[in-house]
Order: C-alpha cells, then sequence, then structure tokens
C-alpha cells in the first residue's frame, strides 16, 4: 500500500491541476482555484482516516475541525449570534471534531474497512455539496468533484501497490481489492455506509434546483432520436 506521503505527492499535483479547471468557467475568480485544489489533496488523504497511524488521523482531523469551524462562521453571525458566542459555537466545534468525533471514528472503523471503499468517496462528495454555504449548485457541484476526485486517486494508488510487478507474472498481494470496493465482509458496516449514501443523496436531490429534479422527466418525453425522424415524416 501507498505511504501517506505517497498519497499526498499524488493529490498535490492532482489538485493544482483541477483547480485550473476553474479557469474555464469566467465567473470564477482565484478563490474557488484554490479551494478546489486544495479540496482535491485533502480528498486523496481522506482515505487515511481509518488508518492505524496516528500521523494521519491527527493531521486530517485537524484539518477537518479547521474547515467545519470556517463553514460554521457565516451562518452563525447570519443568525444574528454576537461575535463573542459565534466564536464560542466555533470553538466547541472544534473541540469535538479535533478530539471526540476522532476518537469516536477510530473505535468503530478498521483499516481498509468501508471507508476505504467507492460508496464513502460518494458520501465525501455529498458532505461538501451539501455543508459548502453557496447557492451556486455549479461551485458545489465542482468543489464535490474535487474532494471525490482526490479520493479516488487514493484508492486507485492503493489498488496499483497492491500489484507485484517484479519477475515475469504479476502478483497481488494481501491487500488486493480492498480499497477499490462496494462492500466489505463486515455487513453492518456495508449496511450503514449505504444507509448514510442514501440519506444523503435524499438531502441533495431534493435540495437540487427544478431544472435538476425534471430532468428524469424530460428525458421520457425526448423519445429516441430515429423514432421522432420517421414522426416526422408522416403527413
Amino acid at each position: 500500500m501507498a505511504s501517506y506521503r505517497g498519497h499526498l505527492m499524488l493529490s498535490a499535483p492532482l489538485g493544482a491541476a483541477y483547480g485550473a479547471v476553474a479557469l474555464m468557467r469566467p465567473e470564477f475568480d482565484w478563490g474557488p482555484i484554490v479551494l478546489g485544489a486544495g479540496l482535491t489533496t485533502v480528498g486523496g488523504l481522506l482515505p487515511d482516516l481509518d488508518s492505524d497511524s496516528g500521523v494521519p488521523v491527527r493531521e486530517l482531523f485537524g484539518l477537518l475541525a479547521a474547515a467545519a469551524v470556517a463553514v460554521l462562521f457565516h451562518p452563525l453571525r447570519e443568525r444574528g449570534l454576537p461575535l463573542e458566542q459565534a466564536l464560542g459555537v466555533m470553538a466547541i466545534a472544534y473541540v469535538l471534531i479535533r478530539y471526540a468525533v476522532a476518537d469516536f471514528f477510530r473505535r468503530i472503523t478498521v483499516h481498509r474497512g468501508m471507508f476505504h471503499s467507492l460508496p464513502a468517496m460518494l458520501i465525501g462528495g455529498l458532505i461538501v455539496y451539501l455543508c459548502y454555504p453557496s447557492p451556486d449548485i455549479v461551485l458545489r457541484l465542482y468543489l464535490a468533484g474535487g474532494v471525490m476526485l482526490g479520493f479516488l486517486s487514493h484508492l486507485v494508488l492503493d489498488e496499483f501497490c497492491a500489484v507485484d510487478f517484479m519477475g515475469l507474472s504479476i502478483r497481488l498481494n494481501k491487500f488486493a481489492g480492498s480499497a477499490l470496493k462496494f462492500g466489505s465482509p463486515s455487513y453492518p458496516a456495508t449496511i450503514a455506509t449505504y444507509a448514510i449514501l442514501f440519506v444523503l443523496g435524499y438531502f441533495a436531490w431534493s435540495g437540487s434546483p427544478d431544472w435538476a429534479t425534471q430532468v428524469p422527466a424530460a428525458w421520457k418525453q425526448i423519445g429516441w432520436p430515429k423514432a421522432q425522424g420517421q414522426a416526422r415524416q408522416v403527413p
């Protein structure tokens, strides 16, 4: 399996490339570019949250706690909370995520469990999409895509490192197939992961704009191009 530094060396350049994609949209300034690059880089490290090593877990939960505090500030101020109270809530949130949530996560996860899976990748993207405080759906999709791209790079690199290319034959080590997966031997973990994915997906879909929720109905009205062409020829 790849090391923490190895994943960082892959996700950082990938994040820079993904951030540059925002240049294709003239309404995006340098903020989304930097944010997209950063989220892609962090996404490439997220699967290490279930690592047995203390360093990745400590650093990643520190980043997640700081990101949660940054996201909380604007909604708290919009609700009319005084600055001192908002800062107090943010401090409590940071401590809870940094220590309590981190400890709970370590207790309920195992290395290369369901957090190292494709459904977990989708959950990460949905969390960013739902939590980012912006009405711009394109921006939220862009940022969610960055997290999922980084997450996917981690899984692919882990699978690539599970293949031994030395010698005349290709051999797989014990970690092969443990990253790019849709389920795990633990049925409760698999069911819980898909339940979270379903709930987040429902919230994302129900909060989508009208044009997105009406797409399936529009597909039914389109029909096959050939059939439409024949229908036009009928006098």
